[in-house]
């Protein structure tokens, strides 16, 4: 069936007969837009069109879609070839409409997997524990916090605080503050090895002063076991002075964490070990540097 042979021809009698295309489509019930696209080959009528056009336009069904005038003694081999043009091109159109609407399933299909999946996963994430990925689920859900790190460093300062503050060298009224820096947490089936560098220093008042009385920068490795659901320091171990310090540098700490640990001069971790130490001892002796 040819678009344009029976465009060209619509707009052909339609002139003949001294029709606009304004005209044309009130007669049919239709907008001259729609009489524009026909006579242009960019489209055909509704089924439920055709009758009404032929008769607007005085020619016959066979005749529209033949795209000429057909003489009558071959009028039923034309009919026969219409129909089966007809019917081709209904067909294809009914396989366009099955296209488009096999893509709409297959994209809902598509969708709803996807949703289905995603939702598993955070259901997956809920039971372990994690958060999950989306909140769009109407659901609040917030896993259990995990401060068992927090446990640990809070371990090791009451470990170092309390060596410090019961030293029998102190005089009276001598307070440890610790600052530390974890690199690595090992964790065993008994107990955690962690890999730090610590910053301690040691305060006294003197009158209306905050003195110094001492302090120590180093690398510890500390053990913790976990005793009555309290984390404790069972040990805790640092490098000799002297010749010996590399030697135990190396027996003490992962090759990757004493890398890291030859930095802290350069890489910032010092510098903020300090500034914790010195908000620590600004708040326990607020009552002094107020009167300052």
């Amino acid at each position: 069936m040819d678009q344009i042979k029976i465009g060209k021809f619509i707009c052909d009698t339609r002139k003949e007969l001294g029709m606009t295309q304004l005209e044309l489509a009130q007669k049919i019930g239709v907008t001259d837009r729609a009489v524009s696209k026909w006579e242009n080959g960019r489209g055909l009528p509704d089924i439920s069109l055709i009758k009404p056009l032929c008769d607007a336009l005085s020619i016959t069904i066979n005749e529209l879609f033949n795209g000429e005038k057909i003489e009558e003694e071959i009028t039923t081999k034309i009919a026969e070839e219409n129909i089966i043009d007809t019917l081709n091109y209904s067909h294809k159109k009914i396989m366009n409409t099955k296209k488009i609407f096999m893509s709409i399933l297959l994209a809902v299909i598509i969708f709803i997997a996807a949703f289905l999946l995603v939702f598993c996963i955070d259901v997956n994430r809920m039971i372990n524990d994690k958060p999950i990925f989306f909140s769009t689920w109407g659901i609040d859900y917030f896993p259990p916090e995990d401060l068992k790190d927090e446990k640990l460093q809070l371990a090791i300062k009451e470990y170092l605080v309390k060596h410090g503050d019961n030293e029998e060298k102190h005089q009276e009224g001598v307070k440890t503050f610790v600052a530390s820096h974890t690199y690595l947490i090992e964790e065993t089936t008994t107990q955690y090895n962690i890999y730090a560098w610590v910053l301690q220093e040691q305060c006294y008042v003197d009158g209306n002063d905050v003195m110094n009385y001492g302090s120590f920068s180093m690398p510890y490795k500390f053990t913790i076991e976990e005793i009555n659901e309290d984390f404790v320091v069972v040990e805790s171990s640092f490098p000799r002075d002297g010749t010996y310090y590399e030697e135990d540098m190396n027996n003490l700490f992962p090759k990757d964490v004493k890398k890291q640990m030859d930095h802290i001069h350069r890489d910032g971790t010092f510098e903020r070990l300090q500034l914790q130490i010195e908000e620590q001892v600004s708040l326990f002796f607020h009552d002094i540097y107020s009167k300052s």
